[in-house]
């Protein structure tokens, strides 16, 4: 048997959806949970109304999760709080150095990360399939010209073109502090909503530059495909070009515009983490997997290693990471056309 025509291994097909429970599992724990990680903690004490994420509890600071085994300083603060309070605390996963709850965090961090993440995949694969389809089905000079420019998108650096559009966002920010926030306009609607404004600014950073290898795989695949005797059958019998497209091209395309959408992803949430970790993506308050884990790795040194800090965040990471690749692999064997049920 032909290898193109071989059934799905049953590996495959496990992995796959191994992964997409993963996945769906940390959407629904990350993302369905913004409305309480987001929400103000009103009713509790000291808190004043801030939101769950950034509640702020110095007697609380730096307490180990609550499964794990206790210092003897931190068994005496968790004591010293009971008695205090009535109660013993119970954090789940731990506190950091300004008694936030890491649980809460994570969670929080984890709908931003993925909120970036999927966002600008889906940025990527739109821009790049239409962007790869022109190339492809135009060809001659409009394809030389269309993969000139994506050449030299290429060759600008990443991190200089996230940083420029930082330090603009920021320029704009300060404008709109000092326009005030009662005043009208874009300016000051910027500075009322700094937050947005950073998201923004990161994600169109990352979306902006992951089509280009989008571009050239889909552009290699239509050069491929139009030479096939089925599509110079719709070209003979004059199909119309959207149908064309719809029709006999988009369905011989999804196998690699799914496989390179799952791919995006992690690369996004990636390039969220790193940006994060190094200060210029998601900034405080708002929480990211990628500047928890900046923060976790300060909390690392000889004397006292607040493992909790670093572990979770980095974690949360891996886990969906691999689980995404296990799900593109899994999509990419049940979406190609060349296999068979």
């Amino acid at each position: 048997m032909d290898d193109a025509l071989k059934p799905i291994p049953a590996r495959g097909r496990t992995l796959g959806r191994l992964g997409g429970v993963i996945v769906a599992a940390m959407i629904i724990a990350c993302v369905g949970s913004l409305p309480y990680t987001f929400g103000r903690a009103g009713d509790v004490a000291g808190s004043g109304g801030a939101r769950r994420f950034e509640q702020t509890r110095p007697d609380h600071a730096m307490l180990p999760p609550s499964w794990a085994r206790h210092k003897a300083d931190e068994r005496a603060q968790v004591v010293s709080i009971a008695q205090k309070e009535g109660r013993a605390p119970r954090p789940l996963l731990g506190t950091d150095r300004l008694g936030r709850s890491i649980a809460v965090r994570v969670l929080a961090g984890g709908g931003i990360s993925l909120a970036v993440g999927f966002s600008a995949a889906m940025m990527a694969v739109l821009i790049g399939t239409l962007y790869g389809t022109i190339a492809g089905w135009a060809g001659g000079r409009i394809d030389s010209v269309m993969m000139r420019l994506v050449d030299i998108l290429y060759g600008l650096p990443y991190i200089l073109l996230v940083v420029l559009l930082a330090v603009a966002a920021g320029g704009l920010i300060d404008r709109g502090n000092e326009v005030g926030a009662s005043s009208a306009g874009i300016l000051a609607w910027i500075g009322r909503h700094r937050e947005i404004v950073n998201i923004v600014t990161l994600l169109i950073a990352i979306g902006g530059v992951s089509w280009l290898t989008m571009a050239r795989v889909i552009r290699g695949q239509v050069l491929s495909l139009k030479q096939q005797p089925f599509m110079e059958a719709c070209r003979a019998i004059g199909v119309p070009l959207p149908r064309q497209f719809l029709r006999h091209l988009l369905p011989n395309l999804l196998g690699p515009i799914i496989v390179y959408a799952t791919l995006t992803v992690p690369s996004a949430i990636l390039s969220e983490s790193f940006l994060s970790f190094l200060g210029i993506g998601v900034q405080e308050p708002l929480p990211s997997w990628g500047n928890l884990a900046a923060t976790g790795l300060s909390e690392l040194n000889i004397v006292r290693a607040r493992w909790w800090l670093l572990v979770f965040p980095c974690a949360a990471i891996a886990i969906t990471l691999l689980a995404l690749n296990f799900l593109g692999e899994g999509l990419r064997e049940r979406f190609d056309p060349k296999r068979v049920k």
